[in-house]
């Protein structure tokens, strides 16, 4: 019997170390190159969805507080990835020419803006929500998906007063610790998938 218990033990530990493995991935970004997930083994990753149409992603963009984070982070060698889960016709959907357009005139630096018109990568990480974020750490795992902070309003002074989830999870695994949440549900825009 103690046996059996130490086998199904070890199947269950088995079975949670895979279920943090971030879903692979590939996808062109907004200048047609190609990214996957695999080739930042050995980096920490962020993926952020994004729909420039979404109020709660305008938070965001027009106090700065998304720029903000992509350049604090992308200086400490974090590749910081948006993408655009929309679907070609969808609100959100951009043009890659479009799409370059709106990320200078916002004055964004994330690494790349990835293009997922057909919802796949969204749907793999059952992404529901504009913006959303996810933190994939330097071996592959997926250590925190869901609200980039604790306040779901659109009032941009909501920002200053709000714990910051994003920022809490890289800064720990940026100094080696583990994730001090792996969840937080998401709130913003329902992504406007194909289907």
């Amino acid at each position: 019997m103690k046996k059996y218990l130490m086998i199904l033990g070890s199947l269950l530990l088995t079975v949670n170390v895979m279920a943090d493995k971030a879903p692979e991935f590939t996808l062109t970004d907004t200048n047609g190159k190609s990214h996957t997930l695999s080739d930042y083994k050995g980096k920490i990753v962020v993926l952020e969805w994004v729909n420039h149409n979404c109020p709660f992603v305008k938070k965001h963009y027009n106090s700065k507080n998304m720029q903000e984070l992509q350049a604090k982070y992308t200086e400490k060698g974090v590749v910081w990835l948006s993408i655009c889960s929309s679907a070609e016709g969808k609100q959100g959907y951009n043009s890659p020419e479009e799409a370059n357009k709106l990320t200078e005139s916002k004055g964004a630096s994330p690494s790349a803006l990835l293009i997922d018109s057909s919802g796949e990568t969204g749907k793999a990480y059952g992404a529901k929500t504009t913006p959303e974020m996810a933190v994939i750490d330097k071996d592959g795992n997926k250590v925190y998906q869901g609200a980039i902070d604790s306040d779901p309003g659109f009032n941009v002074k909501g920002i200053e007063t709000a714990t910051n989830y994003v920022s809490q999870v890289l800064d720990a695994v940026l100094a080696g610790k583990a994730s001090p949440l792996s969840n937080q549900k998401p709130y913003g825009c329902s992504i406007k998938y194909a289907r």
